[in-house]
């Protein structure tokens, strides 16, 4: 998973917590994250489908996604989250010793939103500990906490071992399909070569057969007619709309659009 491996090390065990303001973003979810939502709710979506996940939800958030991201505070309190990441060298070892050999399934839901379970709750309760501590890479404690977690899905659910233990690539699919689909994600062309299953030169070479521009200026074009239609048709606001769109600021958003509709996004 080349691409996956530019992500800077993160800890296996993340405890989020976020006191006075709700948060919005983006990411690519390199890896396989198991995670409970401890208070408020988080709000995910794949460029097709939404998904609300409230306090007390457990879900599976599969590897080799992008998703936008809206964080929400409770009612007079802190959106928290504890999340347990699982990387493919730790997958691999765990399937070769008990045998796991995945069934190949069709793709389905990026968010796999998971039974509440006991075992699960008993889980969160005992890392407690843990995320407040240094989590130095190799750590034996760290390791068999997360070797725990895969135990507690499978037994929970079986069927989660032919998502965990598919290591294949994203293989070569329909670059006009996803592109529509993932316009708005403010991410790199090597990122979207990559979840397409092509080199950096291939993807360019097929965007620009297929539409006629380099991506660059495709990716501009699109997302300023969509955010002409949010303007327009949803009476949305600029500052509203940049982001989702998949500008970076607020001020090239506006030079870009006024460049290619010959008026301010204010004006719409």
């Amino acid at each position: 998973m080349p691409l996956a491996k530019e992500t800077p090390a993160r800890p296996r065990i993340l405890y989020s917590c976020y006191a006075n303001l709700s948060r919005e973003g983006e990411q690519f979810v390199p890896e396989h994250v198991f995670s409970y939502q401890v208070a408020g709710t988080l709000l995910l979506h794949d460029g097709t489908r939404e998904y609300v996940l409230p306090t007390g939800s457990f879900r599976l958030l599969k590897r080799n996604h992008l998703v936008k991201f809206t964080k929400q505070l409770p009612p007079g309190g802190d959106y928290q989250s504890l999340s347990v990441s699982f990387d493919e060298a730790t997958l691999r070892a765990f399937s070769l010793e008990y045998g796991y050999q995945p069934t190949p399934q069709p793709p389905g839901p990026v968010v796999l939103e998971l039974p509440t379970s006991p075992l699960y709750t008993s889980y969160i309760e005992s890392l407690q500990p843990y995320h407040r501590l240094p989590q130095a890479p190799g750590d034996p404690l760290l390791a068999l906490k997360v070797r725990e977690a895969l135990l507690l899905l499978l037994q929970t659910t079986p069927a989660l071992k032919d998502v965990l233990f598919d290591f294949s690539e994203p293989g070569k699919i329909d670059l006009a399909a996803f592109m529509e689909k993932n316009f708005h994600f403010n991410v790199s062309l090597s990122r979207f070569a990559y979840l397409t299953g092509r080199s950096l030169a291939t993807f360019k070479r097929d965007f620009e057969k297929l539409f006629q521009l380099s991506p660059s200026r495709w990716l501009v074009r699109r997302r300023l007619q969509e955010a002409y239609y949010q303007l327009k048709e949803k009476g949305k606001a600029p500052t509203e709309v940049y982001l989702e769109v998949g500008f970076e600021d607020l001020s090239h958003f506006s030079f870009a659009f006024k460049k290619m509709y010959g008026l301010a996004p204010s004006k719409i």
